[in-house]
């Protein structure tokens, strides 16, 4: 590339720049990735799809009432009640380049405003709702990436039409590279039961892996790569993110040589009695300019003022963890799940949530016995904690982007999740969903608090 050609790409925002080089990449990958052989006859669109688009609407509204608070902090959930509301709009579209080549490009429109700003509590009451300044609604782009499938073999496994998905076939035994924007839940931390927040539990420890401090920016989008090795029974992922700049930020940190997120997975999927289940491992090291508990404590001894970890950030800071997340159908319409969560604790909650150890379980059951096939109740529980540096820090005054009261009488965040969930006709559904939290971001001085919350969910695509 020439020196011209350098300076203009390094003038670029990097959303910019990284979306020119998505686009040169999907133009090379179409001229030099062969077409396959055409068919004898013209294929059929739903079991070959060139492309499709679908949408989505969803709406969710909260309420809270007034619980106990002796004292609260500049980032406490507020004692008094709270309404809010929130709305996601997303246009889903996938094209073929290539026969084992897929583009995707999701525009999104989110706004809302949550709970005390989403504050006040680690395992936050709507997964819809981001940590961002404004409720007024704005586009951006979600996703926005290729894959690539290098298949091995004669065998392959059929595909269904869905959101960022082609009805075809995929080879069976593949090598797959996705490069481009998304985000890492969309790969990683899969689970039948509980993984959206749009149609199944709400709370963010639920949907996803709370202690699970994955890269992202204050929407939960990243740009990165993923690799993908994948099997009929297992599937080994890889995957190398953007870190924003700041915890909970928009920006993200250039210097993926020195801070980046590195996500490993390894998932096993088995049939017990002819129902399907699976088992996920996952582990994960994050680098970025994060702070640290204890140097923050220490720090704030020296000087007499308040622990800041903010104060102790350091570029290439470790971050590291894992977790376990199954689950099982028992009969067609019932099944189970589970996951735990661990990382070590010391350095600064940055992208996702303040939660260093995580137990979820639960059960899902579809209303197929009162005639209601496509409609689910489900129910779990998660419990939320600290490591013992990270309470002494908020004990002491310290806040976290999104807790700190102040001071702590420490105990579990425990939330007890329900929801119904009605499909009225094809395409649209309702959920009545009720939470209750008890000792909201770890303080047993405050709560326990009921969150009552209506969601309006609306699909369809081609």
């Amino acid at each position: 590339m020439r020196l011209g050609a350098r300076n203009l790409m390094r003038a670029m925002p990097p959303c910019r720049s990284a979306a020119l080089v998505l686009f040169a990449c999907a133009v090379a990958l179409a001229q030099t990735t062969p077409e396959p052989s055409p068919p004898s006859s013209p294929p059929d669109d739903q079991t070959f799809q060139r492309w499709n688009l679908y949408y989505q609407a969803t709406t969710i509204g909260q309420y809270h009432g007034t619980f106990n608070s002796p004292y609260a902090g500049p980032f406490s959930l507020q004692d008094y009640p709270e309404r809010d509301v929130s709305l996601t709009i997303t246009l889903f579209f996938a094209f073929r380049l290539a026969q084992n080549t897929l583009f995707v490009f999701d525009p999104e429109i989110a706004g809302g405003k949550g709970f005390s700003g989403v504050n006040g509590v680690a395992n936050s009451t709507n997964g819809e709702l981001p940590r961002v300044a404004s409720a007024t609604p704005k586009p951006y782009i979600a996703r926005l990436y290729i894959t690539q499938d290098f298949g091995f073999g004669p065998d392959k496994e059929k595909i269904e039409s869905d959101e960022n998905q082609l009805a075809g076939e995929r080879p069976m035994t593949r090598y797959s590279i996705t490069v481009g924007r998304f985000t890492l839940t969309d790969f990683f931390d899969q689970n039948r039961y509980s993984h959206d927040p749009r149609t199944q539990f709400m709370g963010w420890a639920v949907m996803y892996n709370g202690a699970w401090d994955y890269p992202a920016d204050t929407r939960g989008y990243t740009w990165g790569w993923v690799h993908e090795f994948h099997t009929k029974n297992w599937s080994l992922r890889y995957a190398s993110a953007a870190e924003p700049r700041i915890a909970n930020g928009l920006r993200f940190d250039r210097r993926i040589l020195v801070n980046r997120g590195d996500t490993f997975e390894e998932e096993r999927r088995y049939s017990i009695g002819g129902h399907p289940g699976a088992l996920r491992l996952l582990e994960y090291a994050n680098h970025a300019r994060a702070g640290n508990y204890a140097e923050a404590i220490a720090l704030s001894e020296e000087t007499g003022t308040r622990p800041d970890v903010t104060a102790t950030r350091k570029n290439g800071t470790l971050k590291y963890g894992a977790g376990l997340s199954m689950d099982q159908e028992i009969t067609k319409d019932f099944g189970v799940f589970a996951r735990l969560g661990w990382n070590d604790g010391k350095t600064e909650s940055f992208a996702f949530t303040a939660i260093d150890r995580l137990a979820t379980g639960g059960v899902s059951l579809t209303g197929t016995k009162w005639k209601r096939k496509n409609d689910v109740v489900a129910s779990e529980l998660t419990v939320s904690g600290l490591s013992a540096v990270h309470r002494e820090y908020l004990a002491l005054g310290g806040y976290d982007f999104l807790i700190g009261d102040g001071k702590l009488n420490y105990g579990t965040e425990n939330i007890w999740e329900s929801y119904y969930n009605a499909r009225l006709f094809k395409g649209f559904s309702t959920t009545f969903d009720l939470q209750h939290i008890q000792n909201p971001a770890y303080n047993r001085d405050r709560g326990p608090v009921w969150v009552e919350s209506i969601r309006l969910h609306v699909e369809f695509g081609k």
